[in-house]
């Protein structure tokens, strides 16, 4: 059954309701991690019981759910039982196949469908689908060249010098700077090429980047479209570090810009679900009028964890109310916010031996509210948790940041 099919046809599904068979009200979600355990606290919070498909047995979200079914992502069977016990199905991450996500729309309505998650899950796709509505949201990707074969890298090298410094990136599976590899020249180019396995990959123009942002898009079955403000992100060893939530954060007239393209990326691919869609911010003075588009995520986002703590209606509670086709909450943010990512790196010394970071201090500031993901090993690089901070006014929220991340030993103080 189609997205549009759905979206003719979609009835409510309330919370503490029950099916015919008299079971109560289940939504679903293929995968396990922390983004799927926020999901389900926040379907659990409105009354709703909860399924995770994770093949982890101590995955975050699986420990926290009504049900944990422990198959793979593409398992028939496991996704035979999601769609018999959910009235309604989502994902946390782009990276489940979309042949999962297909098969289960055929009898449940699942959000976002699984033709924009492939759209995402491909660099490619993903280039393509912002061009073609660049006329509508005004705002375009960064200039760049398929290489998919080596006539493909040939036609670069001879005839596209001009996207040199640039970014290799892998069409697939590519995250949190994986996948990715900066060149300078033609040689640099080929090399990078050869280690990432000659995949098909995108090479993007370096750009000079001011700052980085990104949008919360919340868009429902009947084409309703709610969003959050833009917020400004900074980035170490291309992992976020540090979400900066509040007024003047981004520009007003760059932010709203923000808004309006994503979305109208939504709109274009008629978008079920909350979306995050990010963009370089370049400088005023480029041919790119300040706002370039970067990628988008079928998902709530880390970016967008401080809507938990700082706003009326969380990310994860519209992601809910998307997908049960509730009526969309214009979200109202009534504290600065700011965000910082926890890593496995927090739980490290500078020694490189193990120490447990030191909560009693950190939550002793005002206005801190530590989110942990109940990832039972730390290592570094993996997210573990984040920490935001929320209070009367941005100089406040600043300053106690400043002092969280230095009790943590979090790098970056000069981003915050």
């Amino acid at each position: 059954m189609s997205a549009a099919t759905h979206a003719a046809t979609m009835t409510p599904i309330f919370p503490g309701s029950r099916d015919a068979a008299g079971r109560p009200a289940t939504l679903g979600v293929l995968g396990g991690g922390q983004l799927g355990r926020m999901f389900v606290h926040a379907a659990q919070r409105l009354g709703y019981f909860t399924a995770v498909l994770e093949p982890d047995a101590q995955s975050p979200a699986g420990l926290v759910s009504h049900h944990h079914i422990q198959t793979a992502y593409d398992d028939p069977a496991g996704l035979a039982q999601l769609a018999d016990l959910c009235q309604a199905i989502t994902t946390e991450f782009e990276n489940v196949t979309a042949q999962a996500l297909h098969t289960l729309a055929q009898t449940r309505p699942v959000a976002p469908g699984a033709a924009v998650v492939g759209i995402a899950q491909n660099r490619i796709e993903e280039k393509a689908h912002f061009a073609a509505c660049a006329e509508v949201s005004g705002v375009s990707c960064a200039p760049y060249a398929v290489l998919e074969t080596p006539d493909h890298l040939q036609t670069v090298l001879a005839e596209r010098a001009d996207l040199l410094p640039g970014i290799l990136k892998t069409a697939r599976l590519g995250y949190d700077g994986k996948g990715q590899i900066r060149v300078k020249t033609a040689a640099e180019l080929a090399a990078a090429w050869a280690e990432l396995g000659n995949v098909a990959c995108v090479l993007e123009k370096m750009l000079p980047l001011t700052a980085e942002c990104s949008v919360l898009v919340a868009r429902g079955w009947d084409g309703q479209v709610v969003s959050f403000a833009p917020q400004r992100n900074v980035h170490e060893a291309g992992i976020l570090a540090v979400t900066h939530a509040y007024e003047g954060a981004v520009p007003p007239a760059l932010a709203e810009r923000a808004r309006e393209a994503a979305i109208a990326i939504a709109q274009h691919i008629n978008y079920v679900g909350v979306l995050c869609v990010e963009f370089f911010v370049v400088d005023n003075g480029s041919a790119h009028g300040g706002l370039v588009v970067n990628e988008m995520a079928p998902r709530p986002h880390n970016s967008g964890h401080y809507t938990i703590d700082a706003c009326d209606a969380s990310q994860f509670d519209l992601q809910v109310h998307a997908m049960a086709g509730l009526p969309l909450p214009q979200p109202r943010q009534h504290s600065p916010a700011i965000m910082l990512n926890l890593l496995g790196d927090v739980w490290f010394g500078p020694d490189g031996q193990p120490r447990e970071p030191d909560w009693y201090a950190v939550l002793s500031l005002p206005g801190t509210h530590l989110h942990l993901y109940g990832k039972l090993e730390a290592r570094a690089g993996r997210k573990m948790g984040h920490l935001t901070i929320t209070g009367p006014d941005v100089a406040s929220v600043k300053t106690t940041a400043r002092r969280a991340a230095e009790l943590l030993g979090l790098p970056g103080l000069d981003a915050i």
